[in-house]
């Protein structure tokens, strides 16, 4: 793995709006290529391709196109995420089905399509899970099943890709993004919440990218001091 600085190319799921967007920046501040997977555009100039993640299959076949048409990738980030909080009763199956696959099954897509990449470049992988991806919370079935998924795939991954491809879990806590605006007024953060800067969070994930070949960050924490869901 290349030192920050270098060149690296790094692929960013996610990476128009919140965490995705802070390490898209970081990335570039650092002197790398960023990549994005998401829905929307990321910021101008950043090579991407419009893709929903829900749609797994696709997923996959989107990393390889960006990854070939750019020409190698040294990191993976699976920075999106979702999340539409409610009763299990309440939440629609195809809502729940959704937040799980883009959550989880949509990690474990892009980064299966990266692998050939990854392993060529002897790259990094940041998962990213969440704090309730270590403490259930009521109302959060979905969330909480994905990430926690996430948890257990990535530990279970870097048992499998050791010594060829760095694999990180991050479990960050709650941000100053756009994630909670679409939310019922029950479920966001109140005006006393204590939460952590994107950018913040995005520097973590630059250090763990920055360790060297056989160096791993195998997982890191990252939340507000006094963060309430942890664990």
């Amino acid at each position: 793995m290349s030192a920050p600085g270098t060149g690296r190319t790094v692929l960013v799921t996610g990476g128009s709006s919140g965490l995705g967007a802070a390490v898209v920046a970081a990335v570039a501040r650092s002197g790398g290529r960023p990549l994005v997977l998401d829905r929307q555009a990321p910021a101008d100039g950043v090579p991407w391709i419009e893709c929903d993640l829900a749609d797994t299959r696709g997923a996959e076949e989107a990393t390889r196109r960006l990854v070939e048409r750019t020409g190698g990738l040294d990191a993976v980030v699976t920075a999106a995420g979702i999340d539409v909080p409610g009763r299990l009763a309440d939440v629609p199956g195809e809502t729940w089905d959704r937040i799980v696959a883009v959550d989880l099954l949509a990690t474990a897509a892009v980064i299966r399509a990266a692998l050939p990449f990854l392993e060529a470049s002897r790259g990094h992988i940041v998962t990213v899970a969440s704090t309730l991806g270590v403490k259930a919370v009521s109302d959060a079935t979905a969330y909480c099943a994905a990430k926690f998924g996430v948890v257990g795939f990535t530990r279970a991954l870097a048992a499998e890709l050791a010594g060829a491809v760095g694999v990180t879990l991050l479990v960050p806590g709650g941000m100053r993004t756009a994630f909670f605006d679409d939310r019922d007024a029950q479920y966001r953060p109140g005006p006393d919440a204590i939460l952590n800067e994107p950018a913040d969070t995005a520097a973590a994930i630059m250090f763990a990218l920055s360790q060297p070949a056989g160096c791993a960050v195998r997982e890191l924490v990252v939340c507000a001091e006094r963060e309430t869901s942890y664990p």
